[in-house]
């Protein structure tokens, strides 16, 4: 058989997916996600009363706990089945993918296992973050002072 109609059968038998559905579910969570957000906001900054920038401090705080016991108790997984990408907000979904590799590998002890796999996804992030906002920086110096 030769390559091109193994894809052409492969595409005619492979099931359907219901992309609409994903949309849809993805939006929802994703809008609960932050709406809970903004429910967590609202109660630091009208209901306990700290600054705006505490507020905001404790709202991502909260979530990242939040997400991270979710991955933890394996809630956050069953979210994710349903809503997809909408649980990759970017606070909520950052700390799931921390906490998920760490599980996976925490039998190999909290130094070798848990310490060095919790990073696994969030190194590459943080070296090209950090890079990428050291050279945004450098290109801003040049253009605010000789331009």
């Amino acid at each position: 058989m030769k390559a091109e109609d193994y894809q052409n059968l492969s595409e005619k038998t492979a099931p359907k997916s219901p992309i609409m559905k994903d949309i849809i579910l993805a939006f929802l969570i994703g809008g609960t996600i932050c709406t809970v957000g903004q429910v967590l906001y609202s109660v630091y900054y009208d209901l306990l009363k700290f600054n705006v920038t505490d507020s905001k401090t404790y709202v991502s705080i909260t979530l990242i706990f939040l997400s991270a016991l979710l991955t933890g108790t394996g809630v956050y997984d069953k979210i994710a089945k349903y809503g997809g990408a909408g649980t990759l907000v970017p606070i909520t979904g950052f700390a799931n993918a921390m906490v998920s590799p760490a599980l996976e590998f925490k039998t190999e002890g909290y130094v070798l296992g848990l310490g060095t796999k919790i990073f696994a996804i969030a190194g590459p992030v943080i070296v090209y973050g950090t890079t990428a906002s050291v050279i945004y920086g450098i290109i801003y110096y040049i253009i605010t002072k000789f331009i």
